[in-house]
């Protein structure tokens, strides 16, 4: 289900950042992965996956309802996600991140959305 989401190596280097959660490591990693609804105001910054099930994503989720936060995704949930004009979501081939994931919080938390 990941497949349409990511490249093979930002899966890559999702599951090394989601090992080093797993192992206890104290991460603070840049995202890897951007998603949008390209018909309405949601962006998931994705930063690891779960390595025990790479089904499960971590990152900054923000449904377009003012209220960023950072938790856990399932991307069998994203599949279906599909937008006013019934798009699905899209991975952004020009995202290039310039700061940790705590950093895009942050300031998400601030304004009220993602600003990517």
């Amino acid at each position: 289900m990941s497949a349409p989401f990511m490249l093979p190596a930002e899966r890559e280097r999702l599951l090394a950042n989601g090992r080093a959660s797993a192992a206890g490591e104290d991460v603070d990693p840049m995202p890897v992965v951007k998603l949008f609804t390209p018909d309405a105001n949601a962006t998931w910054l994705l930063t690891e996956l779960d390595p025990d099930d790479p089904g499960i994503a971590f990152g900054l989720c923000d449904l377009g309802l003012g209220a960023p936060e950072i938790g856990y995704i399932a991307f069998a949930e994203l599949a279906g996600v599909r937008g006013f004009l019934g798009l699905s979501i899209e991975r952004d081939e020009h995202f290039r991140p310039d700061k940790p994931l705590s950093a895009y919080a942050a300031a998400a938390r601030a304004l009220g959305r993602i600003i990517a």
